[in-house]
């Protein structure tokens, strides 16, 4: 009986734990079927997320692509303005070549419109037509520009033509003309004053500085990432000659007096009177390194082709160019050696009211131009050195006129 109620008392036991581990067991496996399902709706979700990230990201560079197609669009269409306007330019300076020597009938021909065009496949009629249509728009702009391109054609016909050698020959001494620089000299003289009697142009120069009438211009140059742009400067003083304009600028006796970015000055060689070797030194301007410079400078006068009568007063210049000196050798020490074309050029005008009595200061005026090309030799801050011509050139310009006014008031006109 024992026995009974213990066998008893077991299996029953037993049904229950077996029944409450299957029990556990069943809620194991729902709560993990639970977990794992929720784990792959996150998965869904977030590949619905990198689907929508990577469909905006696909809009954005599309967007991006536009945007650099149009910039390309708009850069190409540039260039092709560019490229025209240089075209236009190169027909303009073929047109000038074209004039020279030309009879008057043949320059109308070659500056003229549609009415000057021959073999016209237009009837007579709707030629005419065409013609006075254009003439009654355009007729006076079409006269203006004819008569600008011819009067600039004569000035450089006028330029081109004249031999300026010959006459910078004839007024050199003898010396001069029989140093071995000679041929050096007379050319480059030769060049800058052919470049100083011409114009500007349209469109090359950008004027930098206006002050009365002191006009200074620019063409920004760079060359081996070096700044190299050529200056040009006009400008006109009362009272002085374009004679005693060069002589204060040529002479080294004066040059301390009205350079201001002069250290030292040493004459090397005193080839004649109008032909000097100089050696310079200039004052270091801060962060490039000290320059020097050993330049030839000669003084020359040659006749006003712009008036030819007898006694109408010579041009005046002097040019002053560098050379290589052996006893001065480029870069030796701490400066760095610059290289430069520099020519200031003075036409004296005699006012007309002045014919016929003794001149005096107040009947003359001084047509300056000055022009300038300086390679600085080695590194030096793009942004440095232009800001620095841009201060100091047109300083100079009006320091040394008033020094030369100043230096002349009380002396003879030297024409």
């Amino acid at each position: 009986m024992y026995l009974f109620i213990y066998l008893s008392f077991f299996f029953s036991s037993s049904f229950f734990f077996f029944f409450f581990f299957f029990m556990l067991e069943g809620v194991s496996k729902n709560e993990s079927y639970q977990k794992y399902t929720c784990e792959a709706l996150d998965f869904k979700g977030e590949a619905v997320a990198f689907k929508a990230t990577s469909s905006g990201i696909l809009e954005i560079l599309k967007h991006c692509i536009e945007v650099m197609n149009q910039r390309e669009t708009a850069w190409e269409s540039m260039l092709e303005k560019e490229i025209n306007n240089r075209k236009d330019l190169e027909e303009v300076v073929r047109t000038l070549s074209l004039v020279d020597g030309l009879t008057d009938q043949e320059r109308a021909q070659v500056l003229g419109g549609a009415d000057l065009t021959e073999h016209s496949n237009l009837t007579e009629d709707e030629f005419y037509d065409a013609v006075e249509s254009s003439n009654d728009n355009s007729s006076e702009d079409a006269k203006q520009r004819k008569d600008q391109l011819l009067q600039c054609t004569k000035n450089n016909v006028q330029t081109t033509q004249t031999n300026w050698g010959e006459l910078i020959r004839a007024a050199a001494t003898s010396a001069s003309l029989k140093h071995a620089y000679w041929p050096e000299i007379e050319r480059v003289v030769a060049e800058q004053i052919r470049s100083a009697r011409m114009g500007l142009g349209k469109g090359a120069w950008q004027l930098f500085v206006e002050d009365g009438e002191m006009k200074m211009y620019r063409r920004e140059v760079e060359e081996d990432g070096l700044v190299v742009d050529p200056l040009k400067a006009t400008h006109q003083v009362k009272g002085i000659t374009g004679r005693e304009l060069c002589h204060y600028f040529f002479y080294p006796e004066y040059r301390y007096d009205w350079e201001g970015t002069l250290e030292t000055m040493n004459v090397v060689d005193k080839i004649a009177e109008d032909t000097i070797l100089f050696h310079q030194i200039h004052k270091r301007i801060w962060p490039a390194a000290q320059r020097d410079a050993t330049f030839w400078s000669h003084l020359t006068h040659v006749p006003d082709e712009e008036n030819k009568s007898e006694d109408s007063p010579h041009i005046w210049a002097t040019v002053n160019s560098s050379v290589e000196l052996p006893s001065h050798p480029p870069n030796g020490g701490k400066q760095v050696r610059i290289y430069l074309t520099i020519i200031l050029m003075g036409q004296t005008i005699i006012s007309p009211a002045a014919k016929g009595r003794e001149i005096k200061r107040d009947d003359i005026t001084c047509k300056i131009t000055y022009c300038a090309v300086v390679n600085p030799g080695g590194w030096a801050p793009s942004s440095v050195l232009r800001a620095v011509y841009k201060r100091e050139y047109p300083k100079f310009l009006k320091r040394f006129t008033a020094y030369v006014l100043e230096k002349t008031k009380n002396l003879p006109i030297k024409l």
